[in-house]
């Protein structure tokens, strides 16, 4: 017996519906090469949801008032690849420049925060690195500091999977083994479940990149907000960094991803090296 399974079609209006759907909500611009994606993964958000046709799935989603099923739509289009240590040349930037740096002037005023926001956090491999890299350099100084990440996305489901904090053995091959040691448990079932030292140091909360104003209580020394960029326009990406920038210390760090720069004319951060960028 063959099963056969009946493919919906996404129709060009369709397309465009959705794309401007998802642009207005959380500002990734999805262009005409984007279209086999978004209609590959909604099929099966179509076909367990009894929809005919994107049509009706677009009117399901905006005449639902609960907002569950736009998050949804949201959590299927978004990309969430990442890994533990990615991009390791930041990591060492973080180690040998940014916390020397706000050690110093820790020293010079007294006081004892450390600050560090990672913006589109995904399954939280980064954060958790992050967390990692300032246990080992505030050692025995970590009692005597208030040390925090946050860690936001749009996305609740991989938030979901960030704070259960369980990775399956692949995931674990970036991470070094002394440091697999110290933060990880090994399961029963051959995956890794985070410590609980090291989720004490990260608070997890949803967040849209897009909203008009982020209600942080404080600044940050050091954003990442890498790989996230890419999928906005021009004009989305002025206006981020602008939002960025106003929640960065001065002299703090802002890190991208490699194939992300910003305007330089702009004049809110100066260049450092490829992907970091320094608070004016």
């Amino acid at each position: 017996m063959v099963l056969v399974v009946n493919i919906i079609r996404l129709t060009d209006r369709e397309f465009q519906l959705i794309s401007s759907l998802v642009y207005k909500i959380c500002g990734i611009k999805l262009g005409e090469k984007k279209r086999s994606l978004v209609a590959a993964r909604l099929q099966k958000v179509l076909l367990a949801g009894g929809f005919g046709s994107f049509q009706e799935y677009y009117e399901y989603i905006i005449q639902d008032t609960s907002g569950e099923a736009l998050l949804n739509l949201v959590d299927q289009i978004s990309t969430n690849h990442t890994y533990f240590f990615r991009e390791k040349e930041h990591f060492d930037f973080l180690i040998n420049v940014a916390l020397p740096g706000i050690s110093e002037e820790q020293r010079n005023t007294g006081r004892r925060k450390v600050r560090i926001w990672s913006a589109g956090c995904s399954s939280g491999e980064e954060p958790y690195t992050l967390a990692m890299i300032l246990k080992e350099y505030l050692g025995g100084n970590a009692l005597h500091m208030d040390a925090g990440i946050l860690a936001t996305d749009i996305s609740f489901s991989v938030l979901e999977t960030a704070m259960a904090g369980i990775y399956p053995a692949d995931k674990m091959l970036q991470v070094p083994i002394s440091y697999r040691q110290r933060y990880f448990s090994p399961l029963k079932d051959g995956n890794w479940a985070v410590k609980q030292c090291l989720k004490d140091m990260v608070l997890f909360r949803r967040l849209n990149l897009m909203s008009r104003e982020f209600r942080f209580k404080g600044l940050f020394q050091v954003i990442f907000c890498r790989n996230v960029m890419i999928y906005f326009d021009k004009a989305t990406r002025r206006e981020l960094i602008e939002k960025l920038h106003r929640y960065t210390e001065t002299g703090g760090y802002l890190l991208i991803g490699h194939s992300e720069t910003l305007d330089r004319e702009a004049g809110l951060y100066k260049y450092i090296k490829p992907s970091i960028y320094k608070r004016i």
